[in-house]
């Protein structure tokens, strides 16, 4: 592999890996959050369940599911 190559494979490692730590940096930022008694989606309440199971929630069960769905 000549050194321009080198060059590019570790520049895109790095760049993977500083993606990574950003994605991992906003996942826990979003789990010490205080989540919403409203859903952001469709405005119905949150269950008090699921906000007592995760306060960071943002999305009822149902948007949160089709956000899921809707992101792979």
């Amino acid at each position: 592999m000549n050194e321009g190559n080198e060059r590019l494979l570790e520049a895109a490692s790095e760049f993977d890996e500083r993606r990574r730590e950003l994605a991992i940096k906003r996942i826990r930022e979003e789990l010490t959050l205080k989540g919403d008694e409203f859903c952001r989606a469709c405005g119905d309440p949150i269950e008090i369940a699921r906000r007592a199971a995760l306060p960071s929630a943002t999305r009822c069960v149902d948007c949160q599911a089709a956000h899921e769905r809707g992101s792979r």
